[in-house]
């Protein structure tokens, strides 16, 4: 048997999977975005609970990941600081909530002590801010609804774009020791449809110049990249493929969750530092 036939005949016997795989994937993740859409427009209330469970369940993931194990005492006061930050953000208090972090972080240190500490107490901040960054942009009337839609939509089509780019085009890898899955081809067609994702949400908003929102755009899928091989970069360090298997065909909220992490971050930072009074406003239209 010629080396092209066994190829060909290995490609053949992993094409159904792949598909299968595939469909789960786009199944899973529609739920997931839908239902992200729906609890967002319903108000700041319903976003927040909704970022709570999924803060648990990530925060559940990064101890599994870092020290080993499903629940321990640092799991605990992870998950109570990252609870008491979101109770916070959504009360109105989100430098109370972003003080909550620290002190856990601080205390988690010593606790752990050895290996894992330091990235325990980074977990407390991994999951933390970001939620505290989405809830003080969704409170943030009366953009704050878009806002958290912008977030959403330049993450979501930066992905969609860089996996759709990177098996069709392919081409050279980006990182291959990190994620040998990702391609320049993926990255360039992710940032792109970033930027074109910020430029359609802000002109449905209002009318006004969408060069800015497109140069935001296009650092905030630059940064969401960034966020998907960090998270990467981490599984490879504790040898694993995917955080969990919460999510069917994803792996777990982590593996799902890296870049609106970092976007999250970096959108809420670049917000309070255009207008902190009016962060929605500020991270939509631009400064």
């Amino acid at each position: 048997m010629s080396e092209n036939m066994a190829v060909s005949e290995t490609g053949a016997h992993r094409s159904p999977a792949l598909s299968a795989n595939l469909r789960l994937r786009i199944i899973s993740g529609s739920v997931l975005a839908a239902l992200a859409f729906v609890v967002a427009y319903a108000g700041p209330l319903p976003f927040a609970a909704f970022v709570l469970v999924i803060a648990l369940f990530v925060s559940w993931e990064w101890g599994r990941m870092v020290r080993g194990v499903s629940a321990d005492l640092a799991f605990f006061i992870h998950a109570i600081a990252v609870a008491a930050a979101i109770a916070l953000a959504a009360a109105g208090y989100a430098a109370l909530g972003a003080a909550a972090l620290v002190t856990a972080a601080i205390i988690l240190v010593p606790l752990v002590f050895g290996h894992g500490a330091r990235l325990s107490a980074l977990g407390v901040f991994y999951v933390g801010l970001p939620a505290i960054s989405l809830l003080w942009l969704r409170a943030s009337e009366p953009y704050g609804f878009a806002a958290v839609l912008f977030i959403f939509a330049v993450v979501w089509c930066s992905d969609i774009a860089a996996f759709a780019a990177g098996r069709l085009v392919g081409g050279p890898k980006l990182w291959p020791r990190i994620s040998p899955n990702k391609t320049w081809s993926g990255l360039i067609a992710g940032v792109a449809a970033g930027a074109i994702a910020a430029v359609v949400i802000v002109s449905l908003v209002a009318d006004t110049s969408l060069w800015r929102p497109a140069i935001v755009g296009l650092g905030l899928s630059l940064i969401a990249q960034g966020g998907d091989l960090s998270e990467s970069a981490l599984k490879r360090l504790f040898g694993r493929k995917d955080a969990s298997d919460l999510i069917p065909g994803h792996g777990g909220f982590m593996d799902r969750m890296d870049s609106i992490v970092a976007v999250a971050i970096a959108a809420g930072l670049f917000a309070l530092i255009v207008d902190p009074r009016a962060p929605a406003q500020a991270l939509v239209f631009g400064p």
